[in-house]
């Protein structure tokens, strides 16, 4: 097979049907050899009863439907897990994304060799205040925190060779750090090409401010995973030895002073460098256990599913 096509989808059945008729009129006229993978994130609409009726005149369109709604990155991993196209593309159901760029995006990745393609939406037709100005400095910070040079990591449309997808693991809201994942397990050969957005044609968009704000801790997230999630104790360990270095300067500090310097003066107990080596020390203690802790976590954990499917549609 030569494409997947994954799209997670929460409320969109306005909008299904145009856009399978659309990527179907792409892939027919390059003679591709496809599947459309719809994840249903627990939809409260008819957007499941579309794709039911869609997969009765395609059979190239299947489908996945969570129990409840559990987030666009459990939706991509669903997907992940099921695509089997050599090249797996991903998009939004709102149709702001074209089908009409598939078959570059196909190409980049067969006849050019990348891991990894992302779109951006260079020309937006969002509002400047809302999603523009905060998504130029999201990914701003992206870039500077992560070294992978995109300019708009928040671009649903993209491209992967099979194997990406399935080597990364796209958990909690991790989907707009794809690329990030993928250089991390040792995918490098990452690009952009340049995507036509279009404006939402149907429903409202189902993203506030606040994804902003969830994308910078998951970017502080991902940095900290990157450089530490191995070796926990290389970060807490460094911490706790720094505070207990401080901690064991004072009590030295402390106990030549008394002895030598001024034997008669205040109880040590009195003095502020006193309760100062008590929380360093204590401080320190807490690093070590948290990185004890978090080895330990590291070593036992085991799968476990991050969310509930309902029913499936022609997928084994």
């Amino acid at each position: 097979m030569n494409i997947s096509v994954v799209i997670p989808l929460l409320n969109e059945q306005d909008s299904l049907t145009e856009l399978h008729d659309w990527i179907a009129s792409v892939m027919q006229s390059n003679h591709f050899s496809y599947e459309i993978i719809f994840i249903d994130d627990g939809s409260t609409d008819d957007s499941w009863k579309t794709i039911n009726q869609l997969s009765l005149k395609n059979p190239h369109v299947k489908g996945i439907r969570f129990l409840k709604n559990f987030g666009k990155s459990q939706a991509l991993h669903a997907g992940f897990e099921k695509a089997s196209g050599d090249v797996v593309i991903t998009m939004d159901a709102d149709l702001q994304d074209s089908p009409d760029e598939i078959p570059e995006l196909y190409n980049l990745i067969v006849k050019d060799q990348y891991d990894l393609i992302s779109g951006w939406k260079k020309k937006r037709y969002d509002s400047i205040i809302s999603k523009n100005l905060p998504s130029k400095l999201f990914n701003w910070a992206a870039r500077r925190t992560s070294g992978v040079k995109l300019n708009d990591f928040n671009c649903g449309l993209k491209a992967y060779r099979l194997e990406v997808v399935k080597q990364i693991d796209v958990n909690g809201e991790m989907h707009r750090y794809i690329p990030v994942l993928a250089k991390n397990a040792g995918f490098t050969k990452i690009s952009e090409k340049v995507v036509k957005h279009q404006a939402r044609k149907y429903g409202e968009t189902k993203f506030g401010m606040n994804r902003f704000i969830h994308g910078f801790l998951d970017l502080i997230t991902i940095w900290f995973i990157s450089r530490f999630g191995k070796n926990p104790m290389h970060l807490f360990g460094a911490l706790g030895f720094i505070m207990i270095t401080i901690a064991f300067c004072f009590v030295l500090y402390l106990g030549l002073d008394k002895l030598f310097f001024n034997p008669k003066g205040r109880l040590i107990t009195l003095r502020p460098e006193f309760y100062i080596t008590l929380t360093t020390m204590v401080i320190g203690t807490q690093f070590f256990v948290a990185g004890f802790l978090g080895e330990i976590i590291l070593r036992t954990k085991q799968g476990k599913k991050r969310y509930t499917i309902k029913e499936n549609l022609n997928l084994n």
